[in-house]
């Protein structure tokens, strides 16, 4: 990760990284966008809930990244790898990018409130990420964060304001251990959504006419 800290800013991910920056400069922690990645080049986005204990252990070296050592970054990089999806073509990420706790100190899944607070840095790091064909959601929490963005329009207080451009979505089971049995079709569904993302790229623009 050492490595990966000295290219934070290589000119793909520097914009991206210049977000988590000005999202840090209130104390809380955000990882760094992957500079493995795809960075502001992506075409296809994988958004997850919100960083994990272990890549909040990390502290600044911490990444949002298939390469972390959680259960759940394993699945996804076998996911793309079995769908044949091109690391240098997505970018991972987080519809809520700082962590979450409840008053135990425990990890917690987002509310509405978190996502809607968390609205205006989804907003910017699609933005950030003109080529943006295909968005994968990965559990509850992130599906709803996008759905929130795309219908809410583009104001804070969710008034009238012009809608974002619209992205396919494809949304899928979190892979987590925490879903028991239902793990291994969570696995299964999102390899499919990550070759449906693929094919859709290799079919062009004509896919979504």
């Amino acid at each position: 990760m050492e490595d990966k800290l000295r290219r934070v800013d290589a000119p793909h991910v520097a914009a991206l990284n210049a977000l988590a920056r000005g999202w840090r400069s209130d104390g809380r922690f955000v990882p760094w966008f992957d500079p493995a990645g795809a960075g502001t080049a992506a075409r296809v986005l994988v958004l997850m809930e919100s960083p994990g204990p272990r890549t909040v252990a990390a502290g600044d070296l911490g990444f949002s990244s298939e390469d972390n050592t959680d259960p759940t970054s394993a699945v996804l990089r076998a996911a793309r790898v079995e769908a044949g999806l091109e690391r240098s073509h997505y970018l991972r990420w987080n519809v809520v990018p700082w962590p979450l706790h409840d008053a135990d100190g425990r990890r917690r899944a987002p509310t509405t409130a978190d996502l809607d607070a968390a609205r205006p840095a989804l907003r910017a790091v699609l933005a950030a990420c003109p080529d943006l064909a295909v968005v994968v959601t990965v559990g509850t929490p992130a599906l709803t964060g996008v759905m929130r963005h795309l219908t809410l329009g583009t104001e804070e207080n969710a008034g009238p304001g012009p809608l974002p451009r619209l992205l396919p979505v494809l949304a899928v089971p979190h892979p987590s251990p925490r879903n028991g049995y239902h793990r291994a079709e969570a696995r299964t569904r999102l390899t499919n959504a990550l070759r449906q993302a693929r094919l859709h790229l290799e079919a062009g623009p004509a896919c979504g006419a």
